[in-house]
């Protein structure tokens, strides 16, 4: 006897309401951020292992521990991406999009990470991803940070969300703050974890991302970035922080947010939730107006986030979501004889957008039950009277009544319930 087949640890199948919430969490971005000119964008899950290297650095957790990486059959060191920034960029770069700036992008798919899995971060995870790429005013901030909020609003989480924001100023500022980590967390080396004792000399401020329980309690009293923004990097912010304002958007300034990569600068975000637990956040974005540069490019200002699906749906789960997904049409013929009557009256309600279930077998009852079952609004039926009279006979579940009529009638009767 053969072992049963099981997917991978961390790699979930997704079917039935499951599919159906993820669906509907991507329609619904799509919608959104149409409204805001972004377009549709695709890059390959596969990715040279060095786009990710060389964008996320070989100290960070991603690369060192968390990155599914191999050679392939040509021996190129490949892997599956863990982000979309870097790919996107890349992109952006190899198919010479230079020439279309500013670009508003959006994308969404599988991300993968060999991390233990957990509530709303499997192995295989999904995200809803936008980068803004071109522009270097402060609006673009505060516009894509509205975007994402206007899509949290659209699924009905947004009363659980939190906005937290702070300023990793520019490189200067970055400069001044990480010798300022230095100096401090200098004093504790010896207590620090052994990956912050790695980031200690070239990386210090992922020391302030660190997991290590130990290490967030000597990252307490380290210094904070806003005493080292120059006069450019203040303004900067405040301006982010007027338009925020200007579009009536509440956050709360937190003053230990950091990306640690050498690539970010200016507006940092998360958006976080006490609703899941230790898993607070449920997506985040900010600046990086340097990665370009890093990948090869030339200089680009550029902004972006991304949400997980996964994080989402379990919210709008707690929050009883509702699918909005409508029962098909039922059709039953009454003998034998009217299946092919009752097809052909399928295919002409699909090719005018009516979903359709054809229930061919069984006795009609359980096939009324399975309507019934399904939450369906009308059945139609077909018998040799109906085939005699070229017409069908609709009932209405809901007002238990029914009513004889032709192909078009019907149509006419139910297409406002799907349109």
């Amino acid at each position: 006897m053969t072992d049963k087949l099981q997917s991978l640890r961390g790699m979930k199948d997704l079917f039935g309401e499951d599919f159906e919430l993820h669906s509907y969490i991507i329609d619904t971005a799509r919608k959104i951020t149409a409204l805001y000119c972004y377009e549709g964008a695709s890059t390959p899950i596969l990715e040279y292992t060095k786009v990710f290297d060389r964008t996320l650095g070989d100290s960070s957790d991603v690369i060192s521990k968390e990155m599914y990486s191999f050679l392939d059959r040509s021996g190129e060191s490949v892997a599956l991406r863990p982000e979309f920034t870097a790919g996107i960029m890349r992109a952006f770069i190899s198919n010479g999009l230079q020439q279309k700036l500013p670009l508003k992008l959006f994308s969404h798919g599988p991300v993968f990470r060999y991390d233990r899995p957990q509530a709303g971060r499997q192995r295989q995870f999904h995200q809803i991803n936008c980068e803004y790429i071109g522009s270097g005013e402060p609006y673009s901030d505060a516009e894509s940070i509205k975007l994402a909020l206007h899509l949290l609003q659209e699924l009905n989480i947004l009363d659980d969300i939190t906005l937290e924001i702070n300023s990793l100023g520019c490189q200067n500022s970055r400069s001044l703050y990480q010798e300022a980590l230095i100096n401090y967390f200098s004093k504790y080396e010896n207590e620090l974890s052994s990956d912050s004792k790695e980031r200690l000399r070239k990386k210090p401020l992922r020391i302030l991302d660190s997991k290590d329980e130990n290490d967030k309690k000597i990252a307490t009293g380290a210094p904070f970035i806003a005493d080292y923004y120059t006069a450019e990097s203040k303004a900067y912010f405040d301006k982010v922080l007027d338009y925020l304002g200007i579009l009536n958007i509440n956050y709360k300034l937190n003053p230990r947010l950091a990306r640690g990569l050498d690539y970010y600068c200016h507006t940092a975000f998360e958006f976080t939730t006490d609703k899941l637990g230790s898993q607070n956040a449920v997506g985040g974005g900010g600046r990086y107006d340097y990665l370009c540069k890093l990948m090869g490019g030339t200089d680009v200002p550029a902004i972006g986030f991304g949400l997980g699906i996964e994080r989402l749906a379990l919210m709008m789960l707690l929050k009883n979501y509702q699918s909005k997904k409508l029962a098909p049409l039922y059709l039953i013929p009454i003998g034998q004889e009217c299946k092919n009557y009752i097809i052909r009256l399928a295919d002409f309600l699909r090719s005018h957008s009516i979903p359709v279930a054809i229930e061919l077998k069984g006795k009609v009852q359980k096939r009324m039950e399975k309507a019934l079952k399904d939450g369906a609004n009308y059945i139609v039926f077909a018998g040799a009277d109906e085939i005699q009279s070229n017409s069908f006979k609709l009932r209405f579940l809901d007002k238990k009544e029914e009513q004889t009529v032709s192909a078009q009638q019907l149509l006419d009767l139910i297409k406002i319930t799907y349109n």
